[in-house]
């Protein structure tokens, strides 16, 4: 399959509320959008780095230079056979995940759709249970001006459907907010997120949400750390996961082998793309570890590509896949909504991604727009 032509979208979009981490407030959510055409079929993919270098070095301008530069020479004429052919394509850029990831997903959607499947019929291919129909989905709270907030907000998403609580916590922002929760809320699956704000020597601060049952602490020491997580692990109750740290399937199996964390968060854009976390799927679930997808604020081309994911049979834990009216008036490509029932979101059945692009509303949030032709 010629890969012909690829477009790319510089996109700016207003969040439906402001998202604050650690590592400060979100209100508009900027990506790039890819386009690959090839033979009459076009797959999408969604390059998640955001305008500056917080979650990850990369931000929507690096991301730009990378795709235009480098990424899209190193693919376009290519034949495609399997989506494993664009990794190989770029092993010559060392780093720079988000921007392959949108690449990778891209590259998925395209031979998926030529062979007939929907994305997650095509990921679950090795599994003899094929992918979920219904995946288990959570909502990811930001830090909000104050503990009463944010058991409002609380309340208002689990009155909407939602199942499981994630919080956002940082320095002074988390024992008594996480203590205030459970109070609130006893039978609520709740887990805190700290994005690498902490270190191993505020192991006391840990200790003290012991008895808090919380469902997990996600990635609480530094962003690119394995081994102060395994020593932080034995000294507390609740499930350790790590998120930053797993860059790749081989930081999968550093971790495993270190014993470092029970669980991890498999973003597929942070590992570059959907091929490598099918490994890190893979590994993890033989080593007995369980596993969630998370989210990147995604528009509906990234969101339907983690439900694909999420849809494989080792993902046990409910993603950060929220429905679109979480993040967004409006979006670019179909709408989720929640199943309210079970605190699910129905996985894509159409071939590829399985969801229409709205190419009207791609173009109105669109600030730059580049075309790369095939040359004769």
């Amino acid at each position: 399959m010629n890969l012909e032509q690829i477009e790319l979208f510089q996109i700016q979009m207003p969040l439906v509320s402001p998202f604050g981490t650690s590592f400060g407030m979100t209100t508009n959510r900027d990506a790039i959008i890819v386009k690959i055409s090839a033979e009459g079929l076009v797959g999408w993919g969604e390059c998640v780095a955001s305008w500056e270098p917080g979650y990850s070095y990369e931000t929507t301008q690096t991301a730009w230079h990378i795709l235009r530069d480098f990424l899209v020479p190193a693919v376009l004429g290519r034949d495609l056979q399997t989506p494993g052919d664009v990794q190989a394509w770029m092993r010559g850029v060392r780093g720079h995940p988000l921007a392959k990831a949108a690449i990778d997903q891209a590259a998925w959607d395209l031979t998926a759709q030529r062979d007939g499947l929907s994305l997650a019929e095509a990921l679950a291919r090795p599994y003899p249970e094929g992918p979920k129909a219904r995946v288990k989905v959570g909502i990811s709270i930001g830090t909000q001006p104050s503990v009463a907030a944010t058991l409002d907000v609380i309340a208002e998403n689990l009155a909407k459907g939602y199942g499981r609580i994630k919080l956002k916590i940082k320095p002074g922002h988390d024992l008594e907010l996480a203590r205030a929760a459970r109070a609130a809320f006893p039978d609520t699956l709740i887990m805190l997120d700290a994005n690498s704000a902490y270190r191993l020597e505020d192991a006391p601060l840990f200790q003290a949400m012991d008895d808090l049952n919380l469902l997990m602490i996600e990635q609480p020491l530094g962003h690119d750390d394995i081994y102060d997580h395994s020593q932080l692990r034995p000294l507390i109750q609740s499930p350790l996961c790590l998120d930053e740290s797993i860059t790749s399937a081989d930081h999968a199996r550093y971790a495993i082998a270190l014993q470092a964390c029970d669980i991890i968060n498999v973003k597929p854009s942070r590992v570059s793309g959907w091929t490598e976390a099918r490994r890190i799927h893979d590994l993890a679930r033989a080593a007995g570890l369980s596993l969630w997808v998370g989210g990147m604020l995604e528009t509906g081309i990234g969101r339907a590509a983690q439900l694909a994911l999420a849809a494989l049979p080792g993902f046990n834990l409910p993603g950060d896949i929220s429905a679109t009216a979480r993040y967004y008036h409006q979006d670019i490509a179909t709408r989720f909504t929640l199943n309210a029932d079970d605190s699910t979101i129905t996985v894509p059945t159409g071939p590829g991604l399985g969801i229409e692009v709205d190419e009207a509303a791609l173009t109105a949030v669109t600030h730059q727009h580049q075309t790369f032709l095939l040359q004769n």
